[in-house]
């Protein structure tokens, strides 16, 4: 199906471990390229690597993509169910003449590369040591015999050294003049031809390599736009070579600087997670994803925070910077509470339900939450995202509306009724709260009477609410002498059994009279 731009892009990872946070924003560019030009987007897994590509690594990135929200059209093509097709391609540059079999071994490839490193380091050590003029005009002569680039001897027209004799093919490149790449985001690249050798394009075993492979599946799937990683730059050299000599039309490049960490350096594990998984499971929303990571490479203007939709508007290749970008959590983190605090309560709930199993630091939440936990939890939200830069953060301030459940024997349904989660019978029995070490100071005796008397106070309201619950509060303090402060500690520490919590009034009001009442005797004394 053709665009109605005409413009193709596509993403094309190889399975061999989880979505690298430099390989989604690969996507997310491709992504919003397509939809700003009202073209396609399209998704290829290299698999040939058949040691190292896995179904777990496809399942990861497939699951990685959808949870970014970067959907593609049609199935995903995989590369190595298209191996024949790319081994027809070679065997049609053999017949054209624009490829040749090379019976070279690999003792004699190493052999030769060998004399080459000799032949530079001769020259290298005589220009040090001050050699005459014409000894350095002799080892310049003899590298240049030598390059480090193969020079094959089949190239042309060298027979066979036996009938039976293994070989591999090698496209048969442009000895002289340059080959220029006119690169969307790095300009005008050039290489000097001699300086490129002739690759293979097929192995002795019959297995295209990544180069071939790579070319063919572009320009079948009608590619239009290639946008990845600079560190591809070399390869659309020899990967424009192979368009040329097939008379394909040459799609256009795009090679986006990497990612780099906070000091400078290239984006690696000591710097953190490198997964989206990863990034999904310390409760970073998507949506603050793919703002925070157009923003690595590409700009509008000023803006810092925009929709998806906006990106896509505003998007174009013309806009991202040649300088490596770097990764900065603290940013990403501020953003995500921006995410956060414009977020619907209701969109928020959902989304946690979703991911709550798969979220760090959650097990305490996801063991308890039962139906009720979500109505309180949509209830206490406005309270809980105020503070929280991420969904972890929110959860674990959260826990305060399961203090009394008992964990449920085995995690099952989250949607499901009080009473059962997938066949598991939940005690109905609460547990007293059990507060940490600085709650537990704030429970003095004193502070316990002060919750006896309050305990009778709330028992009497007419209206259980936020503004009902503080009024009385207030009215007591007033009454007795005491300091709101005072007041309002302990009964954090008895509604939730910690010293930092929401608006405690709200707490209170979320909980519900019942078991906010429940929870003050528990601490009265």
């Amino acid at each position: 199906m053709a665009s109605a731009s005409g413009v193709v892009t596509r993403f094309a990872p190889s399975p061999t471990g989880f979505l690298h946070i430099g390989g989604a924003r690969t996507a997310l560019f491709n992504w919003l390229y397509a939809k700003h030009t009202g073209g396609r987007f399209l998704l290829r897994i290299e698999d040939t690597d058949r040691a190292r590509s896995t179904d777990a690594a496809i399942a990861a990135i497939l699951d990685g993509l959808q949870w970014l929200g970067l959907d593609w059209e049609g199935e995903p093509v995989f590369q190595f169910a298209r191996a024949e097709r790319h081994k027809e391609v070679a065997y049609q540059l053999l017949e054209s003449g624009n490829a040749y079999r090379c019976y070279s071994t690999p003792e004699e490839l190493e052999a030769y590369r060998a004399e080459a490193d000799a032949a530079r380091k001769a020259l290298s050590d005589a220009k040090k040591a001050g050699a005459p003029a014409e000894d350095i005009a002799r080892l310049e002569a003899a590298l240049a015999a030598k390059p480090r680039v193969f020079n094959s001897p089949y190239r042309d027209g060298r027979t066979s050294p036996a009938p039976d004799a293994p070989f591999v093919i090698r496209l048969k490149a442009p000895r002289e003049g340059e080959t220029v790449v006119e690169d969307e985001v790095q300009g005008r690249v050039q290489w000097a031809n001699k300086d490129l050798d002739d690759m293979v394009l097929l192995r002795s075993d019959g297995t295209p390599t990544y180069m071939l492979a790579v070319v063919v599946d572009d320009h079948d799937m009608g590619i239009t736009h290639v946008i990845r990683g600079d560190d591809h730059l070399t390869n659309a050299a020899r990967q424009k070579q192979i368009y040329n000599a097939m008379g394909w039309d040459v799609p256009t490049f795009a090679h986006i600087p990497l990612i780099h960490g906070p000091d400078g350096a290239k984006l690696s594990k000591r710097h953190g997670a490198l997964g989206v998984d990863a990034y999904r499971a310390m409760g970073y929303l998507p949506d603050a994803m793919r703002n925070y990571l157009a923003r690595l490479g590409w700009g509008h203007g000023d803006d810092e925070i925009f929709t998806t939709a906006q990106a896509a508007d505003w998007f174009d290749l013309d806009a991202i910077g040649r300088s490596p970008s770097r990764f900065d959590f603290a940013k990403l983190e501020n953003l995500n509470g921006v995410y956060i605090r414009n977020t619907p309560d209701a969109e928020l709930v959902r989304y946690i339900r979703e991911v709550l199993p798969t979220l760090e630091d959650a097990d305490y939440f996801c063991a308890r939450a039962n139906e009720n936990t979500w109505q309180q939890l949509e209830a206490a939200m406005p309270g809980l995202k105020e503070r929280a830069k991420t969904i972890k953060e929110l959860v674990k301030s959260a826990e305060y509306l399961v203090a009394t459940l008992p964990p449920i024997e085995a995690r099952g349904d989250l949607n499901a009724s009080n009473s059962t989660i997938s066949g598991v019978t939940i005690v109905a029995d609460r547990v007293p709260i059990q507060p940490d070490e600085k709650a537990a100071k704030i429970l003095s005796p004193e502070a316990r009477k002060h919750l006896a008397a309050l305990h009778q106070r709330f028992a009497a309201l007419e209206t259980w609410d936020a503004a009902s619950i503080e009024a009385a509060t207030r009215i007591y303090a007033e009454e007795t002498g005491a300091k709101l402060g005072n007041i309002a500690q302990p009964l954090r520490a008895a509604a939730t059994g910690r010293t930092v919590s929401p608006p405690v009034f709200d707490v209170l009001a979320v909980l519900g009279r019942d078991e906010a009442l429940a929870r003050i005797a528990d601490q009265a004394g």
